[in-house]
């Protein structure tokens, strides 16, 4: 049974940072994208960044614009982790941070139902 397993969070003053790791363990398919999202509290889960994760690909991330030049999305094959690397963080920011892995290319990176596996979620609280 495939499962992601986020760890990372944690809470940081304004302006610090953060990185988010999500290990995927079982027996993993080849994931075509993998993402990080995140929901606030009373508010809809969102996509944050994105990464084109096939073994073919070459690689191409997208982010939200909140959170351009600020956030990192990488992903360590030999470990089959991904990563999250968050900088100059805002109270903004605060929110249970989700990890996805989809088994498809799909051309709507935030779309959530484009993704058929998920972890379990790992908070980041951020305090000016």
């Amino acid at each position: 049974q495939v499962q992601l397993v986020e760890s990372g969070g944690g809470s940081v003053q304004s302006g610090g940072s953060l990185r988010l790791s999500c290990v995927a363990s079982g027996n993993t398919p080849n994931f075509y994208c993998m993402a990080w999202f995140r929901q606030a509290p009373g508010k809809e889960r969102e996509g944050v960044a994105a990464l084109d994760s096939d073994i073919h690909s070459d690689g191409r991330t997208v982010y939200a614009d909140s959170v351009k030049g600020r956030f990192t999305i990488s992903k360590d094959n030999a470990n089959d982790t991904l990563y999250l690397q968050m900088n100059d963080l805002r109270p903004e920011d605060t929110a249970m941070y989700f990890c996805a892995a989809s088994t498809w290319s799909s051309m709507k990176p935030f779309g959530e139902t484009e993704y058929n596996y998920w972890g379990q979620g790992t908070q980041v609280t951020v305090s000016s």
